[in-house]
């Protein structure tokens, strides 16, 4: 067989995992640290199933469906969960007041560098406190990852970030305009409500290339993903704050500017890290803002998924809260210099 149609070696090669095995001990000495510092700060621990009747209302989350059969032999639809967000909640309603959970989460369409079919998720939960909070843990947890591997700076590739050094703090509207000379509050109303077309009129006028599809929300990403995050997370952390409502499902509203959220990314190396929220918990909005994501969600891919009424009820009742989920992954990734996900994965899921 010639050099050209030679296959690299499998991950459970001898040889592979030998070369491997240095970061994925790294990974359990983070793992043990994360819990250490969780533990310390009074969260409980707590496993929520990863089999739910629905997995998400986000237009551009896409989920891995199954059939759940009954003794009496009938099937129900069931899903993986892409977040274990909704039984926390439920659990926060139910009377928890500081939890955290560290477990599998499945995303379907999504494999890269830095994204994997099934990854690991650090989510966690405060009762009656802001988000300022969560981000502070955020920050804190970035630090221990570096402390336990022993650098002094994250590392993605040719991009650094001392975590040790003050975060960058921004708000997206500020962002857009920094990096990409774009007004984000003049594309919408007093309300919030975006416009696409006029979003694009300004993407136009600084040659900015616009799709045929001119939706606020996809222009918004294609902004956000080429022009505003290859400049974050550079030198030190940064904390993007304040986003668009219409970016936040699940977020409550800013008390200063009803057009914005207070839903927060941490970046480091131009890497998104977390993203968490001061929580909605307002039932009636909730349902409003799903029901406008299944309906994009249905345009853009031809598909929906269900409401999980349980959910929505649970919501009514739960307190105040900020909440934040990290990549597990992605932090070991950033404190060891790997440079592919799959490099920090014990098992990575066959292609």
């Amino acid at each position: 067989m010639s050099s050209f149609e030679t296959k690299p070696s499998p991950w459970w090669a001898p040889e592979v995992h030998l070369d491997r095995r240095p970061i994925l001990l790294a990974r359990g000495r983070i793992e043990a640290r994360m819990r250490d510092y969780l533990g310390e700060n009074d969260f409980l621990m707590v496993d929520p199933p990863g089999l739910q009747r629905s997995p998400g209302n986000e237009t551009h989350l896409h989920a891995f469906g199954t059939v759940m059969i009954g003794n009496d032999g009938e099937g129900q639809a069931m899903y993986l969960h892409t977040s274990p967000e909704f039984t926390m909640k439920k659990l926060l309603a139910a009377g928890e007041r500081r939890i955290a959970s560290l477990q599998h989460v499945w995303r379907n369409r999504e494999r890269s560098a830095l994204h994997h079919p099934e990854f690991t998720m650090l989510e966690w939960y405060r009762v009656g406190e802001p988000y300022d909070a969560v981000i502070a843990d955020c920050v804190a947890l970035l630090r221990v990852a570096a402390e336990t591997t022993g650098v002094k700076a994250l590392r993605f590739r040719d991009r650094e970030c001392d975590p040790f050094i003050e975060p960058e703090r921004i708000g997206v509207v500020e962002a857009f305009m920094r990096h990409a000379g774009i007004d984000l509050l003049a594309s919408m109303d007093e309300e919030g409500v975006p416009d696409g077309e006029k979003l694009a009129e300004q993407m136009l006028a600084l040659d900015m290339a616009v799709p045929e599809d001119r939706s606020w929300s996809y222009l918004f990403s294609l902004v956000l993903t080429d022009k505003v995050e290859p400049n974050l997370g550079m030198g030190r952390i940064t904390v993007l704050d304040r986003y668009p409502a219409a970016e936040a499902a699940l977020a409550r509203r800013t008390a200063d500017d009803r057009r914005l959220a207070e839903r927060f990314e941490l970046y480091a190396c131009g890497v998104e890290m977390a993203n968490g929220f001061g929580e909605l918990t307002d039932a009636d909005e909730q349902r409003r803002r799903f029901a406008a994501e299944m309906n994009e969600k249905q345009r853009i891919y031809g598909e929906r998924y269900p409401l999980d009424e349980d959910f929505l009820a649970a919501l009514a009742m739960m307190p105040a809260a900020s909440g934040v989920a990290l990549g597990f992954d992605r932090l070991v990734m950033l404190a060891t210099g790997a440079p592919r996900i799959e490099a920090v994965l014990w098992a990575p899921v066959a292609e």
